[in-house]
């Protein structure tokens, strides 16, 4: 009973800090960075100021848990996935399917998104964030990958090696789809990841 209950407390602070997260990046879009404040995303999120510092020490902090948590899922999805799958397999589906629209979601954002969302990213306060989640998303990767491939997180070199690659293949699909937002996300995800599975053979 004492584990069900202390997988209820986690899953609903997971809940929670995804509900801020989410509040902050609409707010921040919608107003500007600077036009947002602590207890806006509080509200929007309807809980107290005081809850959302129990979570966070910023409002960067709040727009990068997002991110965070995706991380999260890709290694507790990769961990789910069959043990006979090849791992690259494994891995290109754990990625993807947090990118994949719901099913009935809205259409693409309005022009004004794009441009708000390049301006948030390039924030230096947000910046800072996002290089700390990528890390705490690599290394928790990193883990699931090592207990996939019966490997050591912290002395072999091979699961740090294809935590990296991952990493920076996400990294690079989404810089290159901010800036060029007309292309399919996951279409986008699977030409890189395909690629990197091939060897990145050179170009012809």
């Amino acid at each position: 009973m004492a584990t069900e209950d202390g997988g209820l407390r986690e899953r609903k602070k997971r809940e929670t800090r995804l509900a801020l997260s989410h509040a902050a990046i609409a707010l921040v879009l919608e107003r500007g960075f600077d036009n947002v404040s602590v207890d806006d995303i509080a509200a929007a999120a309807n809980v107290s100021g005081r809850t959302f510092r129990n979570y966070f020490t910023s409002k960067a902090e709040a727009i990068v848990a997002a991110h965070i948590e995706r991380g999260r899922r890709i290694a507790e999805l990769l961990r789910d996935r069959p043990a006979d799958e090849p791992l690259w397999d494994a891995l290109i589906h754990a990625v993807v399917a947090q990118f994949e629209p719901p099913p009935g979601s809205a259409g693409p954002p309005d022009d004004r998104y794009f441009p708000a969302l390049q301006k948030l990213l390039a924030e230096p306060d947000v910046q800072h964030e996002v290089f700390r989640a990528h890390a705490a998303a690599q290394d928790e990767l990193t883990v699931a990958i090592a207990e996939r491939t019966h490997t050591n997180a912290t002395d072999d070199l091979y699961p740090q090696i294809v935590a990296g690659v991952v990493s920076t293949g996400l990294g690079t699909a989404m810089a290159h789809w901010t800036r060029d937002p007309t292309r399919s996300l996951v279409a986008l995800l699977h030409e890189v990841f395909d690629r990197i599975r091939a060897g990145l053979p050179e170009p012809r």
